[in-house]
């Protein structure tokens, strides 16, 4: 999953096949846009044209990246106490948020509701929409730079579509979920469960309701690592008093995840954006959940569980919860609880000296008429999705939050 400051998506400063312009050209493009739907339907040439120019400055990311923010930062220096002082991580951010886009300018749906995610999430970081245009300018700079001989008035034309249309997604939706939802929420550490050495289960009270369903993740923020932030899984689905469970493992060099297990306690206080992610169940279907976790993955996978009883439904829903050892099956009992409960759950725990996942997965089936849904390390998910794949469940019903990372953090 990415979660990019907004001043950090992609860029535009002149209009199509027209000379260099100042910044104010950019405004007009924007509020000349049209909309999502009329833009999207002509987007598969510059598709074409957004790829091949991250294909060329690949190589260079880094320069590009850093080239970018150099930019931008002296465009608007205020800009910059809206990142984290280390911007490494930001960097990577940007360059794969950039590549989820271009990977899905053909797909609306999946576009904008990435795209709509990444605006409501970004006024966490205090973005506002007329922070755009310098974001566009800064990365037009920075491709113009190190495109080469593949930078031409096409090309500059193609990106300014192309961005025109990212920000103006994201811009309305920043503005819709404003009318109704505060940037982010205060939570306090409840309950700080520690289930083995490296993974903790928390629980955590928001200072507001907190509207979310089951298989959504949030990003949070600690008090010890300031504009910082990663990304969650809820390991439940809502709760009628209102409080939060996230599984968190502490992962090497995780400035976060290691803040959060082996520092906080109850009576810490965590800020959490908005919910984001699509991995949720459609109730209004009666296909079988087919459902992988691997390590803290599992935290989703038990919250799908929870959502499918709460609405009484009686589909079977099949669970493969794959750890390294017994011992990194640290929510075993919870899940095997279920299992007890409902009839129509089946929880297959897989440890490495037991196989792959995936082999376990193919033991079973057949899996055609099942949704799927998968939560864990990134190989995990590609490896599973070739699986599934494989056993006759289509594209469409197979559900992950890595999108273009196909293409969590600490």
């Amino acid at each position: 999953m990415t979660d990019v400051p907004a001043a950090a998506t992609g860029a535009p400063p002149r209009m199509a096949a027209v000379p260099p312009a100042p910044a104010e050209t950019f405004n007009e493009v924007s509020a000349r846009a049209e909309t999502t739907a009329e833009i999207s339907a002509g987007t598969s040439a510059d598709a074409v044209v957004v790829r091949r120019t991250l294909a060329e400055i690949e190589p260079m990311a880094d320069r590009v990246t850093s080239y970018f923010y150099a930019l931008l930062f002296t465009r608007l220096p205020d800009l910059r106490a809206m990142f984290p002082a280390a911007m490494d991580a930001q960097r990577d951010r940007l360059l794969k948020a950039l590549l989820t886009a271009a990977e899905h300018l053909d797909n609306t749906p999946v576009l904008t509701e990435y795209l709509r995610g990444l605006g409501r999430g970004h006024r966490k970081y205090g973005t506002r929409a007329e922070h755009y245009p310098a974001v566009g300018e800064a990365l037009i700079g920075a491709l113009e730079r190190y495109a080469g001989s593949g930078w031409d008035k096409d090309t500059e034309a193609a990106w300014v579509r192309t961005y025109t249309t990212i920000s103006q997604i994201m811009i309305d939706a920043a503005a819709e979920n404003e009318s109704h939802a505060p940037p982010w929420w205060q939570a306090e550490v409840v309950t700080h469960d520690l289930r083995t050495p490296d993974v903790a289960v928390i629980t955590l009270r928001p200072d507001l309701p907190y509207p979310f369903l089951a298989g959504q993740y949030t990003t949070l923020e600690t008090p010890w690592w300031p504009r910082v932030w990663r990304h969650y899984s809820f390991a439940s689905a809502p709760r009628p008093d209102g409080l939060l469970s996230l599984h968190v493992k502490a992962v090497p060099a995780g400035w976060v995840s290691n803040a959060l297990v082996h520092r906080a306690r109850p009576g810490d206080v965590l800020r959490l954006g908005p919910p984001a992610g699509s991995m949720t169940v459609d109730h209004s279907r009666d296909n079988g959940l087919l459902c992988l976790g691997g390590g803290t993955g599992i935290a989703p996978i038990k919250a799908l569980v929870e959502d499918v009883a709460e609405h009484g439904d009686r589909r079977p829903v099949e669970v493969f919860y794959g750890a390294r050892s017994g011992h990194d099956l640290y929510d075993i009992d919870t899940m095997m609880r279920l299992q007890r409960t409902f009839p129509w759950l089946a929880v297959r725990p897989v440890t490495e000296a037991e196989g792959r996942l995936t082999d376990a997965v193919r033991r079973y089936g057949p899996w055609a008429e099942y949704d799927a849904y998968l939560s864990g390390p990134l190989g995990m998910i590609r490896s599973g999705v070739d699986a599934l794949k494989g056993a006759g469940i289509p594209s469409d019903r197979i559900r992950h939050d890595y999108l273009g990372e196909f293409a969590h953090a600490s």
